[in-house]
């Protein structure tokens, strides 16, 4: 898999391709600013990317904006996105800019090589990933909101599905069947409304009700 990768911090960026190319990824290109950013995800042969959001020359929303454009361009381009904050803004832009191959973690609690690594392929495999802490601060502006419907539990439920959780994964940590699990995914779909479809597509729509501004 042939990545770009962006970062503008010279040992952050030297030790995040020495633990991406040890686990079999290809640097296609490293990039520290967002022109060179652009050009590197203008190149074909790249097949996902991972970010800041921050970027030279202004430090303030550059790798958010080149990801949103190569989206635009690109469909499901995979996307995961490093921050040292909490953006909530810029979560919800990046989860509303398509289907699936996104994530948002945040620098400070990235901890295991190993579980970075599972993020990336997951979002490569179209999964979004999300960081508890970022999950956690947006559901606690939902005042008001659709998601309001749903109980106690129904937001757990849908707080790990947020972080792409699988019905098993969720199951483990809440300690209940996976039937419960799908009791309350169904549940879920019926409060917010959504549309009877595919279920990975509306565990997608589930997520952007309660990022939805």
């Amino acid at each position: 898999m042939r990545l770009v990768l962006a970062e503008d911090l010279a040992l952050l960026r030297a030790g995040l391709t020495q633990i991406l190319e040890s686990r079999g990824f290809t640097i296609l290109h490293s990039a520290t600013d967002l022109p060179e950013l652009r050009a590197a995800l203008r190149d074909p042969d790249a097949e996902a990317a991972v970010v800041d959001i921050r970027l030279p020359p202004d430090q303030t929303d550059e790798g958010l904006r080149a990801a949103l454009e190569v989206r635009a361009r690109r469909p499901r381009f995979p996307v995961l996105v490093l921050s040292q904050y909490v953006e909530r803004l810029y979560a919800r832009e990046l989860l509303a800019s398509a289907e699936g191959g996104i994530g948002y973690l945040l620098k400070d609690r990235v901890s295991d090589v190993d579980d970075f690594v599972a993020a990336v392929r997951q979002v490569i495999a179209g999964g979004t990933v999300l960081d508890p802490e970022v999950v956690a601060q947006l559901m606690s502006r939902r005042d008001g909101e659709p998601v309001e419907r749903l109980t106690p539990r129904e937001r757990e439920v849908l707080a790990l599905m947020a972080e792409g959780r699988s019905n098993a994964a969720i199951a483990g940590r809440l300690f209940v069947t996976e039937k419960a699990v799908a009791k309350h995914i169904n549940s879920i779909f019926t409060r917010l409304d959504l549309p009877l479809g595919v279920d990975d597509h509306r565990r997608v729509l589930a997520v952007l009700a309660w990022l939805r501004v």
